[in-house]
């Protein structure tokens, strides 16, 4: 099996976007692009465990899907793939803002990243989730106060950006 490297889009500071391998921005703390998925329903979010074998943060709880977008992929295209290919299914999603964060995410690697959040409402009774091991460890919806007291308490299985996003975007939903 060939092995490719994934090619994203990293910002200059000139604002225009060029192609870079995905490790060497997180190696080098590129600023670059990415999108974050949040799927409530009612007040609870769908949270996953990231698969323990990630190449950062494995093991640590997230919001419901994020990734970063190809090269010359639209991000509301890359959040529908991304959803499907760690999940196993897709849903109607509305853009709510776009973000910036820079954060250390372990093993030399940092992540700088301009992100589109978006988000969905469903009925989790008629949502089939299908974890991909490779990508997911688990899966578990939880309301915004059970979620603030398990940060607070173990701040560390959580991602970094995660807890930025919790503590930067109240608003977000719940």
């Amino acid at each position: 099996m060939n092995h490719h490297p994934v090619i994203i889009p990293a910002i200059a500071a000139d604002g225009s976007l060029y192609p870079v391998e995905k490790l060497l921005a997180h190696v080098e703390g590129l600023f670059h692009l990415a999108v974050s998925v949040f799927v409530f329903d009612g007040d609870r979010l769908l949270i996953q465990q990231r698969a323990h074998d990630k190449y950062h943060c494995g093991g640590m709880w997230a919001n419901t899907c994020c990734t970063h977008p190809y090269w010359d992929e639209a991000a509301i295209v890359c959040a529908e793939r991304r959803l499907q290919e760690e999940l196993g299914f897709t849903v109607p999603l509305n853009e709510r803002r776009i973000v910036e964060y820079s954060a250390p995410v372990g093993n030399g690697l940092h992540e700088h990243e301009r992100v589109t959040m978006f988000t969905a409402d469903v009925n989790s009774g008629d949502l089939k989730i299908a974890p991909n091991p490779q990508e997911v460890a688990a899966t578990r919806w939880v309301t915004r106060e059970e979620l603030l007291r398990e940060v607070a308490q173990d701040p560390q299985e959580f991602t970094p950006w995660f807890r930025i996003y919790l503590e930067r975007y109240p608003d977000l939903s719940f």
